[in-house]
């Protein structure tokens, strides 16, 4: 790619990470003027929890972000999909609130997360976590950050002993803790599940089949730019912006981790 278009290019996704950012901040300022509130709720197709606050935030970001990008595509996990985005050079992700249950409970760990894709993987990405003020960024090519600070996965390289998050099903499960995986607490938004494998707090982070494009993007992003991998128990990195939206069981680790992690997880995820 000639040096000019490199250029443009860098100045683009710099543009669009500082988008992202303020407009998660601000999307996680509205999403705590409903928090602990008495909100209306109801049940989505999935059996998964929505309310008036996810519906709010979910606009909030579509007119913040669609106004200043127009000709982007978007997909979020509250609005419903149009197929145009399929056409479309650069497309938003979002999930207005990731872990909804957890933002319903009154718990800490639910996000914010937004990100561009392009060519089918995410060139920019944030997840903020409000109440634990963290904001999460990443601009491919050009690392991982946690409030500014640059992070990276752990260097650890063996199976036992490793901290694993994910869902209880997977963390307790008996083989799982035979083969010296450390369980952690469950984290119920997946794009925090996964940061806290990037900012090296976890070593491990795994997902049943199931999860959205909009669960994944902006934290894939995060993950691999602080020196990790999200991928599937084949060990195949993620495409989004697909007309099918839902992802295999995944695995998040280091590179030098996830291969291993891989050989002792990938029947019981399957």
């Amino acid at each position: 790619m000639p040096e000019a278009e490199l250029d443009t290019r860098d100045r683009e996704r710099d543009a669009d990470i500082d988008l992202l950012e303020t407009a998660a901040r601000q999307a996680g300022a509205l999403a705590l003027s409903y928090f602990g509130q008495g909100l209306e709720t109801w049940f989505k197709g999935n059996k998964s929890p929505v309310s008036e606050a996810d519906i709010a935030v979910d606009r909030f970001l579509a007119d913040r972000l669609l106004t200043a990008r127009p000709d982007y595509g978007w997909l979020s996990e509250e609005t419903a999909d149009d197929r145009a985005r399929l056409n479309c050079r650069r497309v938003f992700i979002v999930d207005p609130i990731d872990g909804t249950r957890a933002f319903l409970s009154g718990g800490e760990e639910w996000t914010i997360s937004v990100a561009v894709v392009e060519n089918g993987r995410p060139v920019a990405g944030a997840v903020f976590c409000p109440i634990r003020e963290e904001m999460y960024t990443a601009r491919a090519g050009s690392g991982a950050f946690l409030n500014g600070s640059a992070i990276s996965v752990s260097n650890r390289l063996d199976v036992s002993g490793a901290t694993l998050t994910g869902p209880h099903s997977i963390v307790s499960n008996t083989d799982v803790l035979a083969a010296g995986f450390q369980k952690t607490d469950i984290l119920r938004s997946l794009a925090y599940r996964l940061v806290v494998v990037a900012a090296g707090r976890i070593d491990v982070g795994t997902a049943r089949g199931g999860p959205s494009d909009w669960d994944l993007a902006a934290a894939d992003l995060v993950v691999q730019e602080a020196g990790g991998a999200l991928t599937d128990v084949d060990g195949k990195v993620l495409t989004y912006n697909r007309p099918r939206t839902g992802h295999p069981a995944l695995i998040a680790a280091s590179t030098g981790l996830i291969g291993p992690v891989r050989a002792v997880l990938g029947d019981i995820l399957r």
